[in-house]
């Protein structure tokens, strides 16, 4: 029709342009097959069925608004909750920063912040808030944080050039101790967070991951590196500065809960999971009892949780708000989380064997919902026959005395 419009001479089509043609004319929706007419060479279409396409069609029209209306509230209404969620941690940074920081001591055990503290602690003053709670009981010093970097700088250069042992207080560990932990250190930092990347081989925070651990090595010998650290100094690293970071680090691994198992107190460990169990029963007494039928001891899923403060296993944002709570409570909210991800679970874990809870528990779902989890947390009783965690341990630790 175009070439009979404007005078062009009309060529015969090849096979191959032919098919292109035809190609051309197809309907370029389920709508337009619909409405399109039959070709001339085929019989016209019955009134009824005409009718029926076009029913058909202008269902599909209000199916298709219907959706779109849909998708527009469902945006309309994430747009609403995600500015209301950023005026409320900008007000809730304001209020750190100009009521709580600077009334520390005389506020922080007060109602109010401790609920204000559960809801998760801003981002912009996470740092100085775990500072505060975490403490510095053992005294270390930016200056401490510099000589201990020295020494283990220097450890590096001595093994790698097979030079001679380092002297230090750390003599009684010989030079295969160190560079085993060394090479240890070395293929954990590539492990930690690797979706994040910035803590891979050349990395803005590889060094600074390595120099703390190495760090830290060289301040506390008798405890070394052991797996696990790693991503407690990420997060560490993520939230403080270098040195700070450094500090809240060695004070956090001298906690009683973390000194048990990173220098692997066996009978520690034990009462731990013993005291962990008490609470297990008393709160999802049915799986419990799916946990024993199938032989399932809290060694198998605690001590993963534990090592990395749930770094490892929970999504990273979600694992900076159990560490704001972790910081207020202490290692009993450690426990309380681990039976909050069994309550979240439990329907799901109680159709399980001992091989798929395993596997499930080491892996947890990527996607989970941070209110729904902390709901979840709340409903726990740390209580069990009028006795709290600390009383219920205490009670353990004489009783295997």
């Amino acid at each position: 029709e175009y070439e009979e419009k404007t005078g062009r001479a009309h060529r015969p089509l090849s096979p191959k342009q032919n098919v292109r043609k035809n190609l051309d004319f197809e309907p370029l929706s389920t709508t337009a097959l619909i409405l399109e007419d039959r070709p001339a060479n085929l019989p016209a279409k019955p009134a009824e069925e005409a009718q029926k396409h076009r029913q058909q069609y202008e269902e599909m029209v209000v199916q298709a608004k219907k959706r779109e209306l849909k998708e527009a509230q469902k945006r309309k209404k994430q747009l609403e909750e995600r500015c209301k969620l950023e005026d409320s941690i900008g007000n809730a940074v304001l209020t750190w920063n100009n009521e709580i920081l600077p009334n520390w001591e005389t506020m922080c055990c007060s109602r109010k912040v401790r609920e204000l503290w559960w809801q998760g602690i801003p981002p912009s003053v996470r740092g100085k808030v775990w500072s505060l709670a975490i403490g510095n009981e053992l005294n270390i010093t930016h200056e401490l944080y510099d000589i201990c970097l020295a020494r283990a700088k220097e450890k590096w250069r001595s093994l790698s050039t097979g030079g001679a042992e380092v002297e230090c207080e750390d003599a009684g560990f010989s030079a295969a101790d160190r560079e085993a932990s060394l090479e240890l250190i070395k293929l954990d930092i590539s492990r930690t967070f690797p979706n994040l990347c910035i803590f891979q081989h050349g990395g803005p925070y590889h060094d600074t991951l390595h120099s703390i651990l190495g760090a830290y090595t060289c301040y506390r010998p008798d405890v070394g590196y052991v797996q696990g650290m790693s991503f407690i100094a990420a997060v560490l690293i993520l939230n403080l500065d270098t040195a700070d970071a450094f500090i809240a680090f060695s004070n956090l691994l001298n906690k009683p809960c973390q000194m048990a198992f990173f220098r692997v107190d066996h009978g520690l460990m034990l009462t731990y999971f013993a005291a962990f169990e008490v609470f297990f029963e008393e709160n999802l007494p049915r799986l419990f009892a799916h946990f024993k039928k199938n032989n399932l001891t809290p060694d198998i899923y605690l001590i993963d949780w534990i090592f990395t403060l749930y770094s490892k296993s929970l999504p990273l944002d979600l694992a900076c708000r159990v560490w704001d709570v972790f910081c207020r409570d202490g290692e009993e909210f450690l426990f309380r989380t681990a039976l909050g991800i069994l309550k979240l679970f439990e329907d799901i874990l109680t159709k399980m064997d001992f091989i798929h809870i395993a596997q499930f528990l080491t892996k947890l779902p990527e996607d989970l919902p941070s209110e729904e989890f902390f709901t979840s947390i709340a409903a726990i009783q740390m209580q069990s026959r009028n006795k709290k965690w600390a009383q219920v341990k205490r009670m353990l630790i004489f009783d295997n005395r």
